[in-house]
């Protein structure tokens, strides 16, 4: 029988949260996901792994056995990753949007021109993961947006910052504005990331800058749900690299800037490379 590695790390974030809740936060999933995604390990293995109940979830005998065996298998299964990535000098490098990627492009040709034997695969993930795939252990390192969840469990530097504005409906009063003051939104309807991203769903209503003024927030498909009504804060690039037609981007005056780094895991074998990538990123955005 094969199991998907990754129901294997759902599993084992539950057992050890107790709960869906803790769990859905610690991997920046829904909890809804992530009850599906247990529910079908449960269906591949024939067996119940927990006994749910409102204070939690509890480990069933088969559960409990399959806990104590998968941590060693998934070290395993790590290792073997990352001797296989060694050994092919494969470099994963996730990144969230092309914003955040900015002169990643070149600054990766000038990489590779210095470190001619390795290999850079750029994989995007979408916002419904800030960590850009690094929470999961699918890639090496990541071009992410701060602050995203658990980023002090990586090594993180950061590149550069870019102005942040606003997404609006074609048709909102505010569309033909040339800069929005950020307290004329506060009633507006926000599309937001779930509530498990923690501080990074904070950090895209600008909770902080909001003066506990209460915010409404539906989290939907983003420019979509901008067309349909809602607002949402984005950075300046945003405007270069997605369009649609029945929304515009303005600036906003009242918002921190977006700040864009690059993280990978502490446990990782590939920080002498890394630190050269840098080197060739920096090097790139300073001539830009």
């Amino acid at each position: 029988m094969d199991v998907d590695t990754r129901l294997l790390r759902y599993f084992a974030a539950v057992a050890e949260e107790g709960s869906l809740t803790g769990a859905a936060k610690r991997l920046f999933v829904s909890q809804p996901a992530l009850t599906k995604q247990i529910r079908r390990l449960e269906d591949d293995l024939g067996v119940r792994l927990f006994a749910r109940s409102r204070s939690g979830m509890t480990l069933t005998e088969a559960g409990t056995e399959l806990a104590s065996r998968v941590a060693v298998l998934l070290d395993g299964w790590d290792e073997a990753v990352q001797a296989t990535g060694r050994a092919a000098r494969v470099l994963r490098l996730g990144f969230l949007d092309a914003g955040a990627v900015g002169a990643l492009p070149e600054a990766v040709t000038e990489f590779r021109r210095a470190q001619p034997e390795w290999r850079v695969e750029l994989r995007q993930f979408d916002w419904s993961d800030p960590s850009a795939g690094l929470a999961r252990g699918e890639v090496d390192a990541a071009v992410v947006r701060l602050p995203f969840p658990k980023q002090e469990s990586f090594t993180v530097r950061e590149l550069f910052a870019e102005e942040r504005g606003v997404l609006l409906p074609a048709r909102h009063p505010l569309a033909d504005s040339e800069a929005v003051e950020f307290c004329m939104l506060w009633d507006e309807p926000f599309v937001a990331a779930g509530a498990e991203t923690g501080a990074w769903r904070e950090h895209w209503l600008a909770a902080e800058e909001q003066d506990g003024h209460p915010v409404t927030t539906r989290p939907d498909e983003w420019l979509g749900a901008v067309a349909g009504g809602c607002v949402a804060l984005a950075p300046a690039s945003a405007a270069r690299f997605y369009s649609h037609p029945d929304v515009v981007f303005r600036p906003v005056r009242g918002v921190s800037a977006s700040r864009v780094g690059l993280a990978w895991s502490r446990r990782r074998t590939h920080e002498a490379v890394l630190n050269e990538l840098l080197l060739a990123i920096t090097r790139r955005l300073s001539r830009t």
